[in-house]
Parts: C-alpha cells; structure tokens; sequence
C-alpha cells in the first residue's frame, strides 16, 4: 500500500489543478486560490513521501509531471487569460495560454536534465503558478492594481513574456529540498525563508505571493548556486 502514496498525492495534485482551472475561468478565483494551494502541497509531499518511503520509481516521474502539466502548466495559463480578459485587451486573451506551452517545454527540459538535482534551470513551473496566482488575488481584492492593470495593460503582457521566457532559460535557480540539516549547506535556503517573512510582515497578503516569487528570482540571481 504504501508505494502508492505518492502516487495517490500526484493524483490529488492532478485533480484540484482540474478544479482550480475550471473555477478561474469561470471568474471563481477564489476558489481556484483554494484548489491550487491544495495542488501546491500535494506536490511538495508526493516527492517528500516518496523519498521517505524510498518508493520512487519512473512510473511517479512522469505521473508528477502529467500531475503538474495540469496544475502548473494548464492553470497559470488560464488565469492569465481571465486576467486579460478583463482588460481592453480581452480579444488577446488567449497571449495567456503562452504560458501552458512553456510550462510543457519547462517540464520536458526538467525530465531529461540530469543537472537539476540540486539546483533548478529556469523559474520552476510552481513558482511561476503562485506567481500568477498573486497577480490574481491582487486583481480581485485590491482595486488599485485592478486599476493599474486595466490602465497598463501592456505591463501584464510583458510579465506573461518574461516569466514564460525565465521557465525554459538557462539560469540556475534555488531549490528548496533540504537533504543535510547543515547551516552551511543552506544558509541560502535560510535567506530566502527570512526575506520571505518580512514580506509576509511588510505587505498586504494579496500581494504577498507575486512579490516572494519575486524576491524568490532575485536571491537566486544573487546567490547562485
């Protein structure tokens, strides 16, 4: 039984990605905030339970990245087309499913990269998720970005280019798998977690998740590897 567990939280990731799709494009973004953030732990636990378990095997590899096709791939690229659809850009809206496209190159690069184990190339499609996801719950609970975003439409374009771009291109980027509880070996990780926290202190909670993607990019160009 227990070699299935991961795989039965790959299954969970899978399904409220499907949940969270459907409900943002039906204007429900609230509730596709609830599903994702359900996605988002079902992946953080399928391969942490696999490891625990030391139960993994091709078969959760791919189901992983079927899995996250979905909830980080379909998702982010739906949302990003209800966000233009808001806008006078609206007969564009379909620039947002860009986003799917590279999130399918991103994870096919992931899969047959053998450089990736400690460290990322390109933004993780995950990041990218709660990134967009940011964006979204900003929209709809603070009306001075919704203000700025349908005044600006451009600036969202140009964000859908640059984090499509930033998923395939070849920069490292942090991971946060832990495998030595050694200060040394992730004072990186620690930074990053402390920075992330007075963000959490200093902004509102609708803006909090765009913005640690944010400083989540410019740490990792700082840091390195």
């Amino acid at each position: 039984m227990k070699k299935h567990l991961p795989n039965l939280l790959t299954s969970v990731n899978v399904f409220f990605g499907a949940l969270a799709t459907v409900a943002v494009l039906g204007g429900r973004v609230a509730d596709s905030v609830i599903f994702i953030a359900v996605s988002l732990a079902a992946d953080f636990l399928d391969g942490l339970v696999a490891r625990a378990l030391k139960v993994s095997g091709p078969l959760g590899k791919e189901l992983d990245s079927l899995a996250d096709m979905v909830s980080f791939g379909m998702f982010p690229g739906a949302l990003a087309y209800w966000l233009l659809r808001q806008t006078a850009w609206a007969h564009w809206a379909w620039v947002g499913f860009i986003i799917t496209v590279f999130s399918a190159w991103r994870l096919a690069k992931f899969n047959l990269d053998t450089r990736q184990e400690q460290y990322f190339i390109g933004l993780p499609t995950p990041a990218n998720t709660m990134f967009f996801l940011g964006m979204g719950a900003a929209y709809v609970r603070e009306a001075s970005f919704r203000q700025f975003l349908q005044a600006h439409v451009w600036a969202l374009a140009a964000v859908i280019g640059v984090m499509s771009v930033l998923l395939v291109a070849e920069v490292p980027m942090l991971s946060l798998k832990i495998k030595f509880f050694s200060l040394r070996e992730n004072w990186r990780i620690v930074v990053l977690v402390g920075g992330a926290l007075l963000l959490l202190w200093w902004l509102p909670l609708s803006y909090f998740l765009f913005a640690v993607i944010l400083w989540y990019l410019l740490w990792s160009l700082v840091a390195g590897r």
